[in-house]
């Protein structure tokens, strides 16, 4: 593991997701603020929207309007020039959770995650899906059998998506098709299969790696926020580990990389992701650290 240097660049949310470098600054949204938020060079923050039923991920059409997830009523929204929020698109027959993180590509195409079971409710652990939600708001299921898909990147030549699988061990790749379609699923980097087990909490006991948050860097690798062990890891396609960021005490739940050279890896660190405790309080966190090798692909 490298020694580096992490600097504090934003704190006093409750729980900060879906970093994303765009236009010279850093968007990020806070659960229980319900905002969409964008951090400037010089550390100014403006709120860019709200989202009353708890935002998530975030990314662009082509014609420069904004997507964000609403994760509760499980719908995507755009937001129009004049800042208000209009419905792109009604995923929640396809959705069986909060609608999640999401990868919008540079063609207007969305891939959207899920919980896949009640998460905070504390259900039994089920697997998800990944929705495709074109650039009309038509959408439709294109993968089935994911631990909770989270964290997505596509790859710079637009035709492989990579996602993580929270309670899985592993993070998943798929080729893209001409038609948005996804191809089979392959082991971008695994660490052992954890089968039907129902527990969340003993999958995450069973797991190497819990990943959340994701990014791409030039060489082929991806940061993966690994929430359980309180870490930031880069992974090769195949998984060996090459590096490593301690975020402790705190866990760290998203990543992504920017900068203006793309060298800055950005963490969104809290103590946990338990939903009464982040909404009573204000303990979310940016932080940053440099890195070797630059941002690559989407987002």
């Amino acid at each position: 593991m490298t020694n580096r240097d992490v600097k504090v660049v934003a704190k006093g949310f409750t729980y900060l997701e879906g970093p994303r470098w765009h236009n010279g600054r850093l968007y990020f949204v806070d659960f229980y603020t319900h905002t969409v938020n964008a951090l400037d060079a010089e550390g100014a923050i403006e709120q860019i929207a709200v989202v009353e039923h708890q935002p998530s991920g975030l990314g662009w059409l082509p014609d420069g309007r904004m997507l964000v997830v609403s994760m509760k009523d499980r719908r995507i929204l755009r937001q129009e020039p004049d800042g208000t929020l209009a419905e792109h698109a009604d995923i929640s027959a396809l959705c069986t959770g909060h609608a999640n993180d999401m990868v919008v590509a540079r063609n207007g195409r969305a891939y959207v995650g899920h919980f896949g079971f009640d998460l905070m409710g504390g259900a039994d652990h089920e697997f998800a899906s990944v929705v495709l939600v074109n650039p009309d708001g038509t959408a439709r299921t294109v993968a089935e059998g994911l631990s909770f898909p989270n964290g997505m990147v596509i790859t710079p030549d637009d035709r492989t998506l990579i996602v993580n699988e929270l309670f899985g061990n592993r993070v998943s790749a798929f080729g893209i098709e001409a038609d948005g379609s996804l191809g089979p699923r392959r082991d971008f980097a695994a660490y052992g299969d954890l089968g039907d087990e129902p527990s969340w909490h003993k999958r995450v006991e069973a797991s190497t790696i819990v990943p959340d948050g994701l990014a791409m860097d030039a060489e082929g690798a991806v940061w993966v926020a690994d929430c359980a062990h309180q870490r930031a890891v880069r992974i090769a396609d195949g998984g060996e580990i090459l590096d490593e960021v301690s975020t402790a005490p705190n866990g760290v739940f998203a990543v992504g990389l920017g900068g203006d050279d793309g060298k800055t890896l950005f963490l969104c660190v809290a103590p946990d992701f338990d939903e009464a405790a982040r909404t009573a309080a204000r303990e979310g966190e940016l932080h940053a650290v440099r890195v070797e090798v630059p941002h690559a692909g989407t987002p």
